[in-house]
């Protein structure tokens, strides 16, 4: 196995997986307006392992795991990882679909979601109720890594109702994963509330005893590029992951780039949405695109009435007329 974790020289900056929001044309995006060096991995949506074992369901599922042709040029040229992040309850199933991802797509590693906290999820004994059945969630791992040449990491939480850090992270230690990436909150917090990043400085001093080899990642509350070096600083994980960070400044990747006009919002805008309907025009609701258009318009005058204006639209065309007229 080709084990890309562990070929860093640098601390690791990583995009989150987001549902309806790290889609191809995010991804591609974010890395055209990154530093070299600064991104150096990207997931995609969660994407569930029992939907994609379904023959009429794997068609919608499969959306998730798309890759643009320009995207995967992109990845190519700025030597970008992409990972394929994976969820459901199942390691029979997670081990058809690991392989069936493996032989049909072009992925870099494969993660397993332990992490996510919405409660219909957690319900289904899925993603980070896993953190309650440690010996299923060590028999997911195992099944997904047998199925596989790439990498399987995991990304996961401290706890679900209270910080069960290094007794869990002890147990995923056991079946070796390629990588863990621990978001410091438990499942009960959602997201709220500060992320514990003592926790995730537990997990690093675990592994370093434990399984020194095993990279951990940090993930929660990083909202700068200097702020995610110094968490690697201050805790010594091997990386960050950069979640609702994105959405406070899409150029988060380009840390030297601290004035950005009102122009260059609207053309990163404008692209992402000429992106969009090429990728999903016909297939995906237009509205989602809305969510981005407020983290583009912010920071200048007067960008408060065109987030409004924007909220108000219908349709690609009038996006195009409203920054025509």
């Amino acid at each position: 196995m080709n084990n890309f974790w562990q070929e860093f020289n640098t601390p690791v900056f990583s995009l989150a997986p987001m549902e309806d929001v790290t889609d191809t044309v995010f991804r591609e995006i974010v890395m055209g307006m990154a530093a070299p060096q600064k991104l150096h991995i990207v997931f995609t949506e969660f994407t569930s392992v029992e939907g994609m074992n379904h023959p009429v369901g794997r068609k919608r599922v499969a959306e998730r795991l798309i890759v643009n042709t320009s995207e995967q040029e992109l990845l190519k040229k700025l030597g970008v990882k992409l990972v394929a992040q994976i969820w459901g309850s199942d390691p029979e199933i997670y081990h058809n679909i690991a392989k069936y991802i493996t032989k049909n797509y072009n992925f870099d590693g494969i993660d397993i979601n332990m992490g996510c906290p919405v409660k219909k999820v957690f319900k289904i004994g899925a993603c980070s109720a896993l953190i309650g059945d440690p010996e299923r969630a060590k028999e997911i791992v195992l099944a997904t890594k047998e199925a596989t040449h790439l990498p399987v990491s995991v990304k996961t939480r401290t706890g679900i109702k209270e910080h069960i850090t290094e007794n869990w992270i002890a147990n995923l230690l056991e079946v070796d994963p390629a990588a863990i990436i621990l978001h410091g909150r438990t499942q009960r917090m959602q997201s709220e509330g500060d992320a514990c990043w003592d926790e995730i400085a537990k997990a690093v001093k675990l592994k370093n005893s434990l399984k020194p080899h095993i990279p951990v990642h940090g993930n929660g509350d990083v909202f700068s590029y200097q702020q995610g070096i110094d968490r690697v600083k201050q805790t010594g994980v091997n990386g960050v992951m950069i979640g609702r960070g994105i959405f406070q400044n899409p150029w988060f990747f380009n840390p030297e780039k601290t004035e950005i006009t009102k122009d260059e919002r609207i053309e990163k805008l404008l692209q992402h949405t000429r992106l969009f309907e090429h990728t999903w025009g016909g297939i995906k609701n237009f509205n989602i695109l809305k969510r981005f258009y407020k983290i583009y318009l912010n920071s200048f005058p007067g960008a408060a009435k065109l987030r409004a204006d924007l909220m108000e639209v219908k349709d690609y065309p009038e996006v195009y007329k409203y920054f025509n007229s």
